[in-house]
């Protein structure tokens, strides 16, 4: 009985494990890598035809993105997810097809001016098309025997609707061992769907840790504070642009609008016009108002059995085509716009930044996580310009990081969490699903709870019967990442491309550290975990704080003080 990790390893995307159990493989997940996560998207680290079965969590394309590529080479499987999630799945995976055809039409347009090679997409609406043959469902608490010593259950994750944290119960060799995989576990109080399951007690615990190292900022009313932001900005005359996921946190977004509306809170114009400029969206909507009973809270369920329209309001529109889209930027009417993506790496949410992050007047709300190496995290991180299209943009307007409307549970929630499972006490806890630097540090807080924790790597191999890694994994090389606008400097690409791969020992040099504050960093980033920058000073130095560790290849070395790194023959780099 082995459990396999093969996506969200340390990074926040891509979710994807494999336990092995009977002669059978069963796949956790199958999620597509975006951001400076990204691996290979184009090749699974397994062969597709060697599955045996797919348990789903949730919708979200980082959970299923490379299901129908995984169809399309040879999954001869079952797919079992919640009613809801597969509903959900099915529209999401048609929009990511979609997205993949175009992206490699773009591509091949380009190839043929430059005569490099044509590219084919993942996958294609048909592959896409293909999934649902292999889908089958079932409800929360439901008791499913999927083979031979393995049964699972699902309980709401309160992350999405349909959301998932799955059980499975698996005996090999007259041993029984109890797995909990979190999936995406939700922010607490949301509206719409409910709170997180909580468990007694399991073996192993497969968890997540999106926000391990830090707590959502205190929002005592949703809809107060974002009626506050939009009566600002329409007074202003400018737009609130939001971007927003189309599944789960647009329908969040038009339930909070519907109150503030019900309540007149926006003085400036209380009947402002709201658009929704995704197809994706509203085709999820429509999900949203079906049958989900089950599903919802009860607030949320008490709106419904008065036959109150939990998403229905005055001077709200659903825009189709690309000349309905262009049109929101032209017509100088102050508006709420909320498009896809929400971390603003595709679809048409691109276009409203390009005519709206250069207005003073308008205002662009973050409502939802926003992964390293994306676009969103840029803007957030005080970006002052962006390329978009080819043009450089000036960022003027303001931007706004609504963290209560997060769809994931925070530090505290998850360690809450946690604890709760001590009958059985988990053997050991994986932290998945985190960021390189977040992922070892949320496990450290898990085992100082009492737990045996660690943060896997990519294609680690765990014996789940023995109770000891078997195989290794490793970290993949991350993406060089744009600081502030710019590219970092050669410094930091000479620093990574040594690390990554011809440094295999060496040794750490002091030089004389630039006094604080006397010198404005050139560039920023950050090793295997550790931060370090250029100064303006000397910008061919590499500086690392004060008592950081950098790890190679099984060994460490320690930094007692700010140090710049050395090749092995000791020349400077």
């Amino acid at each position: 009985m082995k459990l396999n990790f093969y996506g969200a390893d340390q990074c926040v995307t891509g979710s994807c494990h494999c336990l092995e159990v009977n002669g059978k493989n069963i796949l956790i997940d199958c999620g597509l890598q975006q951001g400076r996560d990204e691996v290979n998207n184009e090749a699974l680290p397994f062969h597709p035809g060697s599955i045996d079965f797919v348990l789903i969590t949730h919708a979200h394309i980082d959970h299923t993105g490379r299901v129908p590529m995984l169809v399309k080479q040879g999954f001869q499987g079952r797919i079992l997810t919640t009613r809801v999630t597969a509903n959900l799945m099915d529209i999401m995976l048609l929009d990511s097809a979609h997205i993949q055809e175009s992206d490699a039409e773009w591509k091949n347009r380009k190839a043929a001016r430059s005569g490099a090679p044509k590219v084919e997409p993942l996958y294609t609406i048909e592959d896409a098309e293909n999934v649902k043959q292999y889908v089958t469902t079932c409800e929360y608490g439901e008791d499913v025997e999927l083979c031979e010593g393995v049964s699972v259950r699902f309980a709401d994750a309160g992350h999405l609707l349909g959301s998932a944290c799955i059980t499975v119960t698996a005996t090999e060799n007259g041993v029984t061992k109890k797995l909990i995989f979190s999936g995406d576990l939700g922010n607490v109080d949301q509206p719409i769907i409910r709170n997180p399951s909580h468990f007694a007690g399991a073996d192993y615990v497969v968890m997540e840790s999106t926000y391990g190292n830090r707590n959502h900022t205190e929002v005592w009313s949703y809809t107060e504070n974002l009626a506050k932001i939009i009566d600002d900005t329409m007074a202003r005359g400018g737009n609130v642009v939001i971007p927003a996921f189309a599944v789960g946190r647009t329908q969040e977004l038009l339930y909070f609008i519907r109150e503030i509306k019900d309540k007149q809170l926006v003085k400036s114009n209380p009947d402002f016009p709201v658009y929704i400029d995704s197809p994706l969206a509203r085709r999820a909507t429509t999900i949203f108002t079906g049958d989900l009973d089950g599903y919802l809270d009860a607030d949320a369920l008490a709106l419904v059995q008065d036959g109150t329209h939990m998403f229905n309001f005055s001077n709200l529109r659903m825009t189709e085509t690309v000349e309905e889209s262009k049109g929101l930027n032209e017509d100088g009417i102050p508006k709420v716009i909320i498009s896809a993506s929400g971390m603003c790496d595709a679809g048409r949410i691109r276009h409203h930044l390009k005519h709206n992050l250069w207005k003073p007047e308008c205002t662009i709300v973050f409502v939802g996580y926003q992964g390293e190496g994306t676009l969103g995290r840029s803007l957030l991180e005080g970006v002052r310009s962006v390329k978009l299209f080819g043009e450089e943009i000036a960022v003027h307007a303001k931007i706004v990081n609504f963290q209560g409307l997060s769809s994931h549970a925070d530090r505290d929630h998850l360690l809450a969490w946690i604890a709760d499972i001590k009958a059985p006490k988990p053997q050991h806890v994986f932290i998945v699903h985190g960021d390189r630097e977040v992922a070892p540090y949320f496990a450290e807080s898990v085992e100082k709870l009492g737990f045996t924790a660690h943060a896997p790597q990519y294609t680690e191999v765990y014996d789940l019967l023995e109770d000891k890694i078997v195989a290794p994994g490793y970290l993949p090389e991350r993406k060089a990442k744009a600081v502030g606008g710019q590219r970092v400097s050669s410094a930091y690409e000479r620093l990574a491309s040594r690390f990554w791969g011809r440094w295999v020992g060496g040794w750490w040099t002091s030089p004389a550290a630039p006094r604080a504050g006397t010198t404005r960093p050139l560039a920023a980033g950050r090793i295997n975990s550790v931060s370090f920058w250029t100064s303006g000073r000397n910008p061919d130095r590499i500086y690392l704080p004060a008592g950081r560790t950098v790890w190679q290849r099984g060994r460490c070395s320690p930094l007692p003080h700010i140090f710049r790194t050395c090749t092995p023959e000791g020349r400077g780099i």
